[in-house]
């Protein structure tokens, strides 16, 4: 129909004629009630922002006895991981006789996190299980 069609029918109705789809031919309108489209569409878009992720934790696992190289590679990956706004969980597993040596792991741990200059540690470093982690954030 055209436009004076639909404005009448909107009257009538007492409701608003809105525009769709401008682009298309013909162009698209509804006849609704636009306080109530309105609050529909506040109401996606605020279940949208529930789904977002505000930032998740990556993991990063080092060895008691890693290697120079590997240890660059995991401090660069820990690097890009806080700076693209993620907090990284750093842990260090122990197994059989490692467990007699908790000190040097929580050493290694510590040395890890004062060669990443810019990084402070939201949590102490602390066993869970056979697992010895902390994790890191960006310092502010």
């Amino acid at each position: 129909m055209n436009k004076e069609q639909a404005l009448n029918l909107a009257r009538g109705e007492e409701k608003d004629l809105v525009l769709v789809s401008p682009l298309s031919q013909p162009p698209v309108a509804k006849v609704i009630d636009f306080k109530k489209f309105l609050y529909q569409e506040n109401k996606k878009n605020k279940d949208a922002k529930k789904g977002a992720k505000k930032g998740s934790v990556k993991d990063v696992k080092l060895s008691l006895f890693i290697g120079p190289m590997d240890r660059q590679r995991m401090m660069d990956k820990t690097r890009d991981f806080l700076s693209a706004g993620h907090q990284v969980r750093v842990s260090l597993p122990l197994r059989g006789r490692e467990l007699g040596k908790k000190p040097m792991a929580q050493e290694a741990i510590n040395k890890f996190i004062n060669e990443l200059s810019d990084v402070a540690s939201s949590t102490e470093i602390k066993m869970q299980g056979k697992i010895m982690m902390t994790v890191l954030n960006r310092k502010k």
